[in-house]
């Protein structure tokens, strides 16, 4: 990892674009090149922030222009099939994500690489390496945090944004879309229930089992709704990640770290994906006025928060009971508050390339306000 040479709180000077670099090129960062193209001029009257993409990175190599990519081109590549690593004059074939992060040392690191839950990489080493050059971190890719949380929020400052627990001033790190793409989990039970003690949280995190499951509801096998959602494109080839539980696991750690300040691991959920549920357990479940989902639970018990993610017939008037299969949904029980609920239409990758451009912007917003706020006003002048 490079030697770090983060400074307190790292934003661009008032008169040039914050500078970004894109790893992955998959659904969700093909849309959050959409947004930044389409939405630039309601970005600069809304927020008064302009972006500039000086490198994108994808499997087999990158793109590079410090001067700034155009968007348009890489998104006609991306649509194409084409390697953006073959584009005339702007080309790497074979620069990785870190690479790429080291020679441009942008303001922010936007990452959307495929999950690795058996190392982390290549997320995990590029995600340290912006962080050890003092550059800010979006993450849509659950892995890295998953598996290094400590290590990567100690690297960074959660200031002004979520967690209290913050080490030191630095590069911030945001990572919304990690956790069920728009649907706001991170930022509800951090920030809208700061002033509150959380008891429990309940949520459907994954989109494949929730259709799944409705399809086994409906009359159809394990077997027949899995291929049936194959074919459709909600489930993967290999769908163990989702129907073996370890992705809504993975969202549950994170949850957990973030909001309720425990340091979790995977290790410590109880995770049972939804392989053994059969079609006559569901139908049994209906009849009983209740529904099989795959329920993320983190309760509170004398010992810190007790963590699984199983199959769960819950009844028909739970407030997850009644999301449709394209939804994603959370429940959190508090002390203050009694009970808050929020769920989100999650189609497909748009919501979550949304939440990396809202955290986008909600590190410029922090960057701004540690600039200029009270938050600078106390610290020393530098010479």
């Amino acid at each position: 990892m490079p030697e770090s040479v983060a400074s307190p709180h790292p934003r661009p000077p008032a008169d040039r674009p914050w500078r970004l670099v894109l790893a992955g090129l998959g659904n969700v960062g093909s849309g959050v090149l959409r947004i930044l193209d389409e939405r630039a001029a309601e970005l600069r009257r809304r927020h008064g922030l302009e972006f500039v993409l000086v490198g994108v990175a994808e499997h087999g190599g990158a793109a590079v222009d410090p001067a700034g990519l155009d968007l348009a081109t890489i998104r006609r590549t991306v649509r194409e099939g084409r390697p953006v690593a073959e584009l005339p004059g702007v080309g790497r074939p074979g620069l990785t994500p870190a690479e790429l992060v080291t020679e441009l040392r942008p303001d922010v690191l936007l990452e959307a690489t495929p999950v690795n839950l058996d190392d982390g990489e290549p997320g995990l080493g590029t995600v340290r390496t912006a962080l050890a050059l003092g550059t800010h971190a979006v993450l849509a890719n659950k892995g890295p945090l998953a598996l290094a949380y400590e290590e990567l929020t100690g690297a960074a400052d959660l200031r002004d944004g979520w967690g209290l627990a913050h080490r030191h001033p630095g590069p911030r790190l945001r990572f919304s879309a990690c956790v069920a793409g728009a649907l706001p989990v991170v930022n509800i039970g951090a920030r809208d229930l700061a002033g509150a003690g959380i008891t429990r949280i309940e949520a459907l995190f994954n989109g494949t089992t929730q259709s799944i499951l409705r399809a086994m509801e409906a009359g159809q096998g394990y077997a027949e709704a899995l291929a049936d959602a194959q074919r459709r494109g909600i489930a993967e080839a290999d769908p163990s990640l989702d129907v073996d539980g370890l992705d809504a696991a993975c969202k549950l750690v994170i949850t957990v770290n973030a909001v309720l300040d425990q340091q979790a691991k995977l290790g410590d959920v109880r995770v049972e994906g939804i392989r053994g549920v059969t079609r006559e357990a569901v139908t049994a479940a209906a009849e009983r006025g209740e529904r099989i989902v795959l329920l993320c639970l983190a309760e509170a018990t004398d010992g810190g928060f007790r963590l699984s993610v199983r199959p769960t017939a819950v009844p028909l008037t739970h407030p997850l009971a009644g999301l449709t299969p394209d939804e994603m949904g959370v429940v959190y029980h508090s002390d203050e508050v009694d009970r808050i609920v929020a769920s989100s239409l999650e189609p497909g990758a748009e919501p979550a390339s949304a939440a990396m451009v809202r955290d986008l912007l909600d590190i410029a917003a922090a960057a701004s306000i540690a600039a200029t706020g009270p938050l600078a006003a106390r610290e020393p002048a530098r010479t």
